[in-house]
């Protein structure tokens, strides 16, 4: 008996793909497939959370990065949208959704009058830190069956690669 993880999906594919293109190396396939085929999994994971509290993914995540900011959980809209990593126009379908269910309002700054905010009301504070629990419990059963060094050292590794990857991607903070 060896040490052998059982095969996977993407194990067939590679030895398909070495059997039919010899002169190809497939190896790479050996993560970007996984990591595809995890991300995929674990997304439909993410989303049963998410439905459960009555939002989309994107949804989701405008309230976090509202209420990540600390009270009193407002954040212009060009932040928010750069925050959320997704185009101005997107980020304000995601905001009328939020405002029309009543977790979010649009208001004047108090720091510039002129400008706007998106602010949590506090349903949407209650919404957020209900949602952020359950979403810490799912993520915390998502990754049980890894040990803390692998959990550790895999998130050492995707960080640096996600890095030198998206260089722009840094994050406002950083």
């Amino acid at each position: 008996m060896t040490d052998r993880p059982p095969s996977d999906h993407v194990e067939t594919i590679q030895r398909e793909w070495r059997r039919e293109r010899p002169d190809v190396d497939p190896s790479p396939q050996a993560v970007i497939g996984r990591l595809h085929r995890l991300g995929g999994l674990l997304m439909a994971q993410l989303e049963t959370v998410y439905a459960a509290h009555g939002l989309s993914q994107g949804e989701f995540d405008v309230l976090m990065t509202l209420r990540r900011a600390g009270d009193p959980y407002e954040r212009t809209p060009t932040d928010l949208a750069a925050r959320t990593m997704v185009t101005s126009g997107a980020t304000s379908k995601r905001v009328d959704r939020l405002e029309r269910a009543g977790l979010v309002a649009r208001r004047r700054s108090a720091e510039d009058g002129r400008g706007r905010v998106v602010a949590l009301t506090p349903a949407g504070l209650a919404a957020a830190d209900a949602a952020y629990t359950d979403h810490m419990a799912n993520e915390h059963r998502l990754v049980a069956d890894l040990s803390g060094r692998d959990r550790d050292d895999l998130a050492r590794i995707l960080s640096a690669w996600l890095v030198r990857t998206d260089p722009d991607g840094v994050a406002p903070d950083a």
